[in-house]
């Protein structure tokens, strides 16, 4: 093929010899297929780049990624299932525009010289993006090259069962159901709920049925210190004046459930105007009239379809290249999203309150029990439980309020080709507000960014089976655990990658209670987020890497040490061993000048290992500190060893 030439051909990958890089690649188990086109020649141009550069190579498109190979090697990967929408823009005179936006925020623009090229390329990216079955997620194909018993323990890593025992229930006030066994009551609930053991089966099936979808009030979090419960449901049916008896009694047990106060907080996480809308449907919210014993509380998160127009204002903003400091901060502020953000947090700061405080349950909803009531009921946990803020413990808060509470993941991410309304950030907004809080608690987390970016990108690959579909039953009937791989063991295996290197165990006492300030100024634009793939966008030097060399160069040295200090013992211990087997010999008393000998010099001791102080610039492995000593090892055993000045001394 040479330059400008079309070069699209089907290649049959059974028989391909593994000649180029990208071959041998493809030819792994893990990306079976065929390589549907190639084009040579192509731009990449950088969308942020005052001289407008750009970077020559060749295009490829195989079964399930798009890939670029510029013509230094350098490679950029993109699965067809992260594709968000694709534009062909006019031809120009250096070639025909093509446009990619990723669901990860990642933006791409190639130059392709022939437009019909162009035109292929688009066509079929088009049809490659767009996904109508499930069994044709990348999910399905991907082959890490697992046996199946190590595909089963990744599954079986998180157990929620074994999460609810940490948290000390069942106990004498809360009790594991059966009622929704075979997903009879509500399709969108897991099997396995919590409620309080004074709420009969009667009153679950009634309380489910005047709730929006079936999903009827349950426990998301027991706090074992406060006794007092963090429960989530949806929406009342309850119009402008029905009611329900059996809602009224689980809303009582609930509160019943709680020996250290009997009130509990009512939190709808809608902004009241939103609800009072939803009445006039034959929804809405409780009426304190008919309840006993509760406060109701709007916090005002607004709804899905304006978290969306929010999130495209802010990529507008955020992608414009050459905007004055004043229209980038005037346009962020109109997008509105770091209100929202901060919307959310609120919410979960008043539900902490109100159970490290008052020691009061709180149920939570919002219209359907599944977006808003996820996000602060995760966070509220989150804040109150240092379990959370741990790698493991945040797995397990993912796979407890979002994966099997039946967050809809297929729909708000966009797995499949559905209804665009349906697509929100819902979870993207909820790993933003984890990451403001890292940025007030920085020794809190013991994961860093990268561990909420790795788990934002794979939320929205379909490379893994943890997100695929919008609840248990669906992913069950599917049976997602056998045909594909939980994410969960893969970032284990590289904990270390994710590790916070500022996180200290130890950093607040008990169970460990966060209280973010939510004051706006506190609220930070996300930049590695929205700018991860925008190379000139990214700081000449990282904190973080900085922090990270240190860490090791500190791990490095403390082994050192280790390591000379164990030499000392060797040589003390063989000191002694040649005073107890040699006989001592008289000799002539030395000249006097040998008191003055290196020997009897008092040892220097080490300079103190200080980590505030220590600098990483000219350091190396082995530190020039210990050079003197690494020499005096080195020298030959002393053959004299004699009596002066009444003490045994070896001769230097």
């Amino acid at each position: 093929m040479h330059g400008g030439e079309r070069s699209f051909a089907c290649l049959d990958f059974v028989g391909c010899i593994a000649v180029t890089k990208l071959e041998q690649f493809l030819c792994t188990s893990e990306f079976v297929g065929e390589v549907q086109c190639q084009v040579e020649q192509v731009k990449l141009l950088d969308r942020f780049s005052t001289s407008n550069k750009s970077l020559t190579g060749t295009l490829y498109l195989t079964a399930t990624h798009l890939l670029f190979i510029e013509s230094s090697q350098r490679e950029t990967w993109i699965l067809h299932h992260h594709i968000a929408a694709v534009e062909k823009l006019p031809l120009t005179t250096s070639g025909c525009p093509l446009v990619i936006q990723c669901k990860n925020f990642r933006i791409v623009h190639f130059v392709v010289p022939r437009e019909r090229d162009c035109h292929d390329i688009y066509n079929s990216l088009l049809q490659l993006s767009r996904t109508a079955q499930y069994d044709e997620l990348y999910a399905f194909s991907y082959n890490p090259k697992q046996n199946s018993s190590e595909q089963v323990k990744g599954w079986q890593l998180i157990d929620l069962a074994e999460e609810y025992k940490r948290m000390g229930v069942p106990n004498a006030n809360w009790q594991l159901s059966d009622a929704n066994r075979d997903y009879k009551i509500c399709e969108t609930y897991p099997k396995e709920l919590y409620v309080p053991r004074t709420a009969s089966k009667p009153i679950i099936v009634g309380s489910s049925k005047f709730r929006s979808k079936g999903r009827f009030p349950v426990l998301s979090y027991y706090h074992k210190d406060k006794e007092a419960a963090i429960c989530r449901c949806s929406q009342p049916l309850s119009g402008f004046s029905a009611r329900c008896l059996e809602d009224e009694h689980m809303l009582q047990a609930i509160s019943k459930a709680n020996p250290s106060n009997r009130f509990m907080y009512v939190m709808d996480t809608r902004p009241k105007l939103n609800a009072m809308a939803n009445r006039a449907a034959g929804k809405g919210y409780e009426n304190e009239d008919n309840y006993s014993n509760i406060r109701f509380q709007f916090v005002g998160i607004e709804n899905i379809h304006v978290m969306r127009s929010s999130l495209q204002k802010l990529l507008e903003v955020s992608g414009t290249k050459g905007l004055s400091v004043n229209d980038f901060l005037s346009g962020l502020e109109n997008s509105g999203w770091l209100r929202h953000i901060k919307a959310v947090l609120d919410a979960a700061v008043f539900l902490v309150k109100a159970i490290a405080v008052e020691s009061a349950s709180v149920l939570v909803h919002c219209s359907d029990g599944w977006d808003r009531t996820s996000q602060v009921c995760s966070l509220g946990a989150l804040l109150l439980d240092s379990y959370y803020r741990t790698i493991k413990g945040f797995m397990v808060l993912i796979e407890k309020d979002w994966i099997s509470f039946g967050h809809k993941f297929s729909d708000r991410c966009c797995q499949l080709d559905g209804d665009p309304k349906e697509i929100s950030p819902v979870f993207t907004q909820f790993l933003e507000s984890v990451w403001n809080l890292t940025e007030q608690f920085p020794q809190g987390f013991e994961y860093n960014e990268a561990f909420l970016l790795q788990i934002h990108e794979h939320v929205h690959s379909c490379q893994f089976g943890n997100f695929l579909g919008n609840c248990q039953k669906e992913r069950e009937e599917l049976k997602f655990k056998e045909k594909t791989y939980s994410l969960w063991p893969f970032l284990l295996q590289e904990q270390k990658k994710y590790q916070n290197p500022l996180y200290n165990p130890d950093f607040s006492p008990e169970l460990t209670l966060l209280e973010p300030n939510t004051v706006s100024f506190n609220f930070k634009f996300w930049r590695n987020m929205y700018h991860q793939f925008d190379r000139s966008m990214h700081p000449r030097q990282s904190v973080l890497d900085l922090i990270m060399n240190m860490s090791e160069q500190n791990k490095q040295m403390e082994k050192d040490i280790k390591e000379l200090e164990a030499k000392i013992k060797r040589k003390n211990s063989q000191s002694d061993a040649v005073l107890v087997k040699e006989p001592l010999q008289s000799a002539p008393p030395a000249p006097m000048a040998l008191k003055t000998s290196p020997c009897f010099k008092k040892e220097q001791p080490l300079m103190p290992v200080n980590d505030s102080v220590r600098t990483i610039e000219g350091s190396n492995t082995a530190d020039n500190r210990y050079s003197e000593f690494m020499e005096e090892f080195s020298k030959a055993e002393p053959a004299v060893v004699s009596l002066e000045y009444g003490m045994a001394r070896m001769t230097c």
